[in-house]
């Protein structure tokens, strides 16, 4: 038997497809636009006819929290701009991030999951966030949220964002807490009968794909984490120390085969600087910095919906040369790192890798290769 299907994607500018019996709109990630309202909006009056007796299948990825944007009644749509611009310079982790942008909407939080009418709701979920909790990718629109509004203006407070009285008032209020506070895995629209989650794609599977690459091309293979956290610079110094240590021990091997560390996560990036980077050029810049040049390693770190940032690169490559490459050219790869300007840096190498639309997120994907 045939059934009738309806639906509605929204994407980022230029990841759209033309499809039949679904509408798909694109809007700006990753801070929204106008076209984000508008699309969330109509989200909701595509769902105003739902029935118990339907059956909403929702698909979620990374970027949905910028793209899928209906402000709660204590903002407008320019106060929740300036909140995601703030929220992505601070250095504040995705889930920090996301608990503050579910308790600012109005359709995120299993908000949307409330609008659906009753009706059957299966989650599919392409994972982007490190321990892959299905509520935090595009901060769950039909998922239960177990964050709460105190600790969503902690969040604001740590990283000094400023926010309106009326922001303040709406998370800190009681009288506010019937519209503020998101709903709970307690609620009967998350029946387990009527509610059900599977995550369809991750960074775990991601980086064992590439391990099982390598290993058949008779490669070593070390794989870090799928969930690796914290400022982006940090923790490519510690990728250095360990990439070192990882050759001196391969020069004792009598046939050393080369290495592959590999690692995913999401890392920060507090800016203080002027320039244009993301997460992993960030990461890649020191990297190679504390790396010194040293023969015999190479990486590449990549965000895997091929953007890395607001650029329209996906990440970059560093080899042995890249700083005596950099030097020539006069670039210190530290005065570029302080200025968080590492895209300008790989730019003017010409390393930057540039793959266009991949339609799929599973966040970072970061591979070192040491040679003995």
């Amino acid at each position: 038997m045939a059934y009738p299907v309806s639906g509605l994607v929204i994407t980022r500018d230029g990841y759209g497809a033309p499809c039949k019996q679904i509408q798909v709109l694109e809007a700006s990630h990753p801070v929204p636009d106008i076209r984000s309202l508008e699309a969330a909006q109509g989200m909701l009056e595509l769902l105003a006819g739902v029935t118990p007796d339907d059956v909403v299948i929702a698909l979620w990825s990374g970027g949905g929290s910028a793209l899928l944007c209906l402000p709660a009644p204590c903002l407008s749509l320019t106060e929740k701009q300036n909140i995601h611009r703030a929220l992505l310079r601070s250095g504040a982790s995705i889930h920090e991030m996301n608990c503050v942008r579910k308790h600012l909407s109005a359709i995120k939080g299993g908000r949307l999951a409330l609008a659906c009418g009753g009706a059957r709701i299966v989650n599919f979920i392409l994972s982007d966030v490190p321990g892959d909790d299905p509520a935090t990718v595009a901060s769950g629109p039909t998922l239960p949220d177990s964050s709460t509004c105190s600790q969503a203006w902690q969040i604001l407070q740590t990283y000094r964002i400023e926010v309106s009285e009326r922001v303040r008032a709406f998370l800190q209020s009681p009288e506010f807490d019937i519209i503020a506070e998101t709903p709970k895995a307690s609620h009967p629209i998350f029946a387990a009968n009527r509610h059900s989650t599977y995550i369809i794609a991750s960074a775990q599977i991601a980086l064992q794909a590439a391990a099982d690459y390598a290993q058949s091309l008779g490669m070593q293979v070390l794989i870090l984490s799928d969930r690796l956290e914290g400022e982006a610079r940090e923790l490519g110094r510690q990728h250095a120390v360990l990439a070192l240590q990882k050759q001196a021990e391969l020069k004792l091997q009598t046939q050393p085969k080369p290495l592959l560390i590999l690692s995913g996560g999401e890392t920060t990036v507090h800016v203080k600087g002027q320039g244009r980077g993301g997460r992993n050029t960030e990461y890649l810049l020191s990297l190679c910095l504390h790396l010194q040049g040293q023969t015999g390693i190479s990486a590449l770190a990549i965000d895997t919906d091929g953007i890395d940032g607001s650029e329209n690169n996906a990440g970059a490559s560093i080899t042995a040369d890249t700083l005596q490459r950099a030097s020539e050219l006069g670039m210190s790869a530290l005065d570029y790192l302080d200025n968080n300007d590492a895209f300008t840096y790989f730019e003017a190498l010409g390393d930057l890798i540039i793959t266009g639309p991949t339609r799929t997120n599973v966040n970072d994907f970061r591979a070192i290769v040491v040679e003995g």
